[in-house]
């Protein structure tokens, strides 16, 4: 046994902790992505800050800019710009358009020279291709129809195209985000009246007078386009609007593009003139080669922690935990005996404890419960006598109307007393309304002893039940020209009306059926506590001391010769008995001066 448990634990152990490895190696690449995504963002934010000083101390040289764009980039592998406060890139006078607008009726627009930064609209490679189909009409001396919004009082143009017709033509050339966002925004507007309300169009027309591109290594500036489309797609935020309440701090945004994760960083700063402007950082979270050492340290760490594990829980299933065991064992064992008479120590509060004191629970309860059990089977032997008594009663109950209906049938049968066959008829049908009573009195009682029927509780008043029962019976009640004297007052009860009503009925009807004629009946309810006891005594001969319990069991009719001439079935008052032990409630029957009185006791309502 002792070698058995030991092989299984070390079998356990080693299994648990290889499995421990298997699920360590299998997570630590999630672990290990989420710590290089903290690290990430907190090597990016320091050394945005750090950009951010270098940037306002040569902010006015565009060159030296652009150098420490590129710089920044080699050093963190993060894409990085300056914009001003209307999303629009800083120093781009390497790759603009210029306008002269014709006259128009809008002073804003009339005669006018407007400049556009073309990488909103067109992309930098398009200019040095050898297709001359992408760019035919962006030269000098050209016309142009451009259309926009006026966002804060300024103009955004989102289209433009070489004639005012060729706007909504596939040689237009727009500004995709813009035009974007401008669907995304009109859907939250009641209807389009009030989103032009507060960004009215415009469409004006001019003449292209100079353009411009990047020359050398300032094309590379534009090449990135998905970062250039994170830019715009801030620029269309910023201005209508929906990053206004938090621009006034920092910003990390997350973002997805073609199954790569991306953090945006979005910095406010000021420059030297107090003019505001914002740093605008992309960093990829794919490539992980920086990490490497890293991962190395902490392959290092895991082996280490995994040995020590094995080690502690080895050492520990085998020693501390197998003792234990090995005493519950023996115990179980004797108590598969039926010995119960041994109790596991308890030495631990872990669950070896927990299991050795349910165990020492389980002990005690088998115990009881045996006792219990030797206790039922003396009730069941008793009960079995019990039901021995009950089957010859109902022999007997059923033989005396059964003999009369067969010895009328034979005086009818035989001719004799022919006169009489009337009479003969209804002694039979006597005796078979007898049996049907008596069948329906001993299903009921059954269904009381079943142990399965459940007694509905409610309130009511146990003064109306008495006068209806009194009623009921007023006329068995004139004809023994009985006396009936009632002292009732009204009080609400808890239990259940229509039994109660039945124990009124039974003992109600036992005593107009023992007490002589012209004699009388009290019915009386008397208020103790919380309690109401109900009492019928009826004048008349007294029960024996000797036989006051036996009046509840089956068949008991009062006479010693168990004669039928009383009438009833015999369990009336059994039935009574069974209904009042639901309930709960103390019952009884004593003798009094002149007589018997019946009573019982009701819940009143709280």
């Amino acid at each position: 046994m002792k070698q058995g448990i030991v092989l299984k634990l070390f079998l356990f152990t080693t299994g648990l902790c290889l499995f421990i490895l298997a699920v360590i190696f299998t997570l630590q690449t999630v672990f290990f992505k989420q710590y290089y995504v903290h690290q990430k963002v907190k090597d990016v934010s320091a050394a945005l800050q750090a950009y951010e000083q270098d940037y306002l101390n040569h902010a006015a040289d565009t060159q030296e800019t652009a150098n420490l764009e590129q710089d920044f980039y080699q050093k963190h592998n993060t894409w990085i710009t300056t914009v001003d406060t209307r999303g629009n890139l800083k120093y781009t006078d390497d790759f603009f358009m210029e306008i002269k607008l014709r006259h128009s009726d809008d002073a804003m627009f009339s005669n006018k020279t407007m400049t556009l930064p073309l990488y909103s609209f067109i992309n930098v490679e398009d200019f040095s291709s050898d297709n001359p189909f992408l760019t035919p009409w962006i030269e000098e001396g050209e016309g142009i129809a451009m259309e926009g919004l006026i966002m804060n009082g300024q103009p955004v143009i989102q289209r433009m195209g070489m004639t005012e017709s060729n706007l909504r033509e596939e040689s237009q050339l727009e500004n995709r985000q813009m035009v974007r966002k401008e669907g995304e925004v009109l859907n939250r507007y009641a209807n389009a009246f009030q989103y032009r309300e507060k960004y009215p169009t415009f469409l004006v027309k001019g003449t292209i007078t100079k353009v411009r591109t990047p020359e050398g290594a300032g094309v590379s500036r534009y090449t990135n386009h998905l970062f250039l489309d994170r830019i715009k797609a801030f620029q269309a935020d910023l201005l209508y609007g929906d990053l206004q309440d938090s621009m006034n701090a920092n910003q990390i945004v997350d973002y997805e593009e073609n199954d790569v994760n991306y953090k945006i960083f979005v910095d406010r700063i000021q420059d030297r003139d107090g003019n505001p402007a914002y740093l605008f950082a992309m960093t990829s979270l794919q490539p992980v080669s920086e990490a490497a050492g890293m991962i190395k340290e902490y392959y290092v760490y895991i082996i280490i922690a995994t040995l020590l594990l094995v080690v502690l829980a080895s050492f520990y299933y085998s020693r501390q935990i197998t003792r234990p065991l090995l005493r519950i064992n023996r115990t179980t064992r004797q108590m598969a005996d039926l010995d119960f008479s041994e109790k596991i120590p308890i030495t631990t509060k872990d669950e070896i404890g927990d299991l050795s004191r349910n165990i020492n629970e389980l002990s005690e309860r088998l115990h009881s419960h045996i006792i219990r059990l030797e206790q039922d089977i003396e009730k069941e032997k008793q009960l079995e006598n019990t039901r021995k008594e009950f089957i010859s009663g109902v022999s007997h109950e059923l033989k005396t109307p059964l003999s009369v209906i067969q010895s009328c049938l034979a005086i009818m049968k035989d001719g004799v007393a022919s006169h009489k066959r009337d009479y003969y008829f209804k002694a039979m049908e006597d005796e078979v309304k007898r049996m049907d009573l008596l069948i329906v009195d001993m299903l009921e009682l059954a269904k009381y002893e079943s142990g399965t029927y459940t007694m509905d509780m409610d309130s009511f008043y146990i003064d109306a039940v008495i006068e209806r029962v009194c009623a009921k019976l007023a006329a068995d009640i004139e004809a023994k020209q009985l006396h009936l004297d009632m002292s009732l007052k009204p009080v609400e009860v808890l239990a259940n009306e229509r039994r109660i009503e039945q124990v009124v009925v039974n003992f109600l009807s036992n005593a107009i059926r023992y007490t002589p004629e012209r004699e009388s009946i009290l019915v009386s309810i008397l208020e103790d506590g919380d309690t109401v006891k109900v009492s019928i005594e009826n004048k008349g001969a007294r029960i024996p001391d000797e036989q006051l319990e036996k009046i509840w069991d089956r068949f008991y009719r009062g006479e010693p010769s168990r004669q039928r001439s009383a009438g009833g079935t015999g369990l009336g008052l059994a039935i009574s008995g069974k209904i009042l032990d639901m309930h709960g409630v103390p019952y009884g029957v004593i003798n009094t001066p002149n007589g018997v009185m019946f009573y019982f006791h009701l819940n009143k309502k709280a």
